[in-house]
């Protein structure tokens, strides 16, 4: 009598493969996704502590980033941080700021966020290309997904 497999427990083993695949791959994805967010977070609150010591330094907010940190330039998802003063700086500003459902402005000092992992962002963080962007608001109170604020 020949050892081995018939064809219907190679299909058998095949299809459990498959469902375990399918189970595992997207844990996997949620897995990573909540990491580059939580890494996200982390790099706007270094980023809020790096402009707090140059505000302290100086006795006023920089003009970019690079002036702070120039280390942390772009998110876990290859994109630029965004910083926009506010402060001291309303003519630059005008149009430019982020703003919550009401269409109000979302910060009075300085606007720091990352488009998140779509790459794309607008102004209002409830429009869809907006939601998943990382945000600081309400003047650092909150850091987090623009969707949760």
């Amino acid at each position: 009598m020949a050892k081995g497999f018939t064809l219907i427990e190679l299909i058998i083993a095949l299809a459990v493969m498959g469902l375990l695949f399918g189970i595992a791959i997207p844990i996997y994805e949620s897995f990573t996704e909540k990491a580059e967010q939580s890494q996200a977070v982390a790099d706007l609150g270094n980023l809020q502590m790096s402009i707090a010591y140059f505000w302290a330094a100086n006795l006023g907010l920089p003009d970019t980033l690079a002036q702070v940190n120039p280390d942390t330039t772009t998110d876990p998802w290859g994109n630029e941080y965004l910083y926009l003063r506010i402060e001291g700086n309303p003519a630059a500003t005008k149009g430019k700021v982020r703003k919550d459902k009401n269409l109000t402005p979302i910060n009075t000092d300085y606007d720091l966020y990352s488009f998140g992992p779509d790459g794309q962002s607008v102004l209002a963080l409830t429009a869809k290309k907006s939601r998943d962007d990382i945000v600081r608001a309400g003047n650092g109170s909150f850091t987090g997904i623009a969707e949760n604020y």
